[in-house]
């Protein structure tokens, strides 16, 4: 009969902050110890370079990876679905089967609902998925001429700035091919500003970024319906405008187990301690996508990678400091930083500190060859070196 583990920790989800708190708390946990990440599909795909994808420069195969792979030894990974929780128990629900734990970690990220926006799934390509990626790389190299919409269908989306880099990047991208005068791309954005929580300073840069590249930037457009049979979108001011090809980021919402959880959030994501991650259930943890942290000036951090990395480990290490009875002293410091492809293999880069008095303090470098190179260098490093080597 096997040892009963000293203790467990259940980690539900596994994107980037499932993955990072597993491997690093494998690595600081007693032999022992039982460290089991829960995720309903066995391969990780890193979504950074579905921009790549939908621009011909990525194979779809060449991002994706099984998740077992990408953890380490002694790591368990369960493949099912989350379909209770109970917090307060530490508790959880997968696909029938309930697991107690000493820690939980909820990792579950957020889910995307094109389908609550009527028309919107049936008129373009959701390049927020792979397969949605994928196709709008095919109705790319179809596309002849005529007008590229990239829309923001609601505020408050993971990647801020991915929006205004795809559309950078398929403006370059049919530019090669030659179309130049034939084609005209625009962005239409839920938001009043490209990356509003960053500042004046970095949606003034981004502005500027895109009339360079003659990109029409329409913010505040909040979509009401999509036809597809007369390709118009339809905005709730009254306004509508016709499009050629439609390239979309769909509404998020947290899952509905999350929900469903009592977590109290008014927004419905996990309001959690911006220095600990810790939620107001002892012992539970929400890292990424489904936390919402509040910044000094009231709005949320965004939703992003780079941050969902580094609240994993700060929770790893405060995890494993309670597990061997010392102090949990690892404290989240909201700093970050974000890669904005340009096309022609050029990036820029955005990083400060978005825990700032008064308010978020974010510089932007301009794009060059180098940052991009860089992004290129953290892809690989996240799918293809060992899987205990990460960010």
């Amino acid at each position: 009969m096997a040892a009963r583990p000293a203790h467990t920790a259940l980690i539900l989800g596994g994107g980037v902050g499932g993955i990072v708190v597993a491997n690093e708390l494998r690595k600081r946990a007693k032999a022992n110890d039982r460290i089991l990440l829960v995720e309903r599909n066995p391969v990780h795909v890193f979504a950074p370079s579905f921009l790549w994808v939908a621009v011909g420069t990525r194979r779809p195969d060449r991002v994706a990876r099984p998740l077992r792979e990408l953890l380490r030894p002694g790591v368990e990974l369960a493949l099912g679905s989350v379909t209770s929780l109970d917090p307060a128990n530490l508790r959880a629900t997968i696909d029938g089967r309930g697991i107690t734990a000493d820690s939980v970690v909820i990792a579950l990220g957020a889910e995307l609902s094109p389908e609550s926006v009527p028309g919107l799934a049936e008129a373009g390509h959701n390049f927020y998925t792979l397969a949605g990626a994928t196709a709008l790389r095919d109705a790319l190299a179809r596309f002849s001429g005529g007008k590229v919409i990239v829309l923001t269908a609601r505020p408050g989306y993971k990647c801020p700035a991915a929006p205004y880099e795809q559309a950078m990047l398929i403006g370059h991208a049919l530019k090669k091919r030659g179309l130049h005068e034939k084609f005209a791309v625009e962005i239409h954005a839920a938001e009043p500003a490209p990356m509003p929580v960053a500042g004046p300073a970095i949606s003034e840069a981004l502005r500027s970024m895109l009339g360079a590249k003659n990109i029409a930037y329409f913010p505040n457009r909040q979509v009401r319906t999509v036809d597809a049979a007369s390709r118009t979108i339809a905005f709730s001011d009254g306004t509508s405008t016709s499009y050629d090809l439609l390239a979309f980021v769909p509404p998020h919402h947290p899952p509905a187990v999350v929900a469903d959880a009592g977590f109290g959030g008014e927004s419905g994501w996990i309001p959690a301690d911006r220095a600990t991650l810790q939620t107001r259930f002892a012992n539970v943890y929400a890292v990424g996508d489904v936390a919402a942290l509040s910044l000094e000036n009231g709005k949320p951090l965004p939703k992003a990678g780079v941050f969902a990395n580094a609240e994993a480990r700060i929770v790893a290490e405060n995890i494993a400091a309670q597990w061997s009875s010392s102090a949990a002293t690892a404290r989240f410091n909201g700093h970050g930083a974000c890669f904005v492809e340009t096309g022609g293999s050029r990036a820029a880069l955005g990083s400060g500190d978005f825990f700032a008095k008064p308010a978020p303090a974010i510089t932007l470098r301009a794009p060059s060859v180098f940052w991009h190179l860089e992004k290129v260098l953290l892809e690989k490093r996240w799918l293809h070196r060992p899987p205990f080597s990460f960010i």
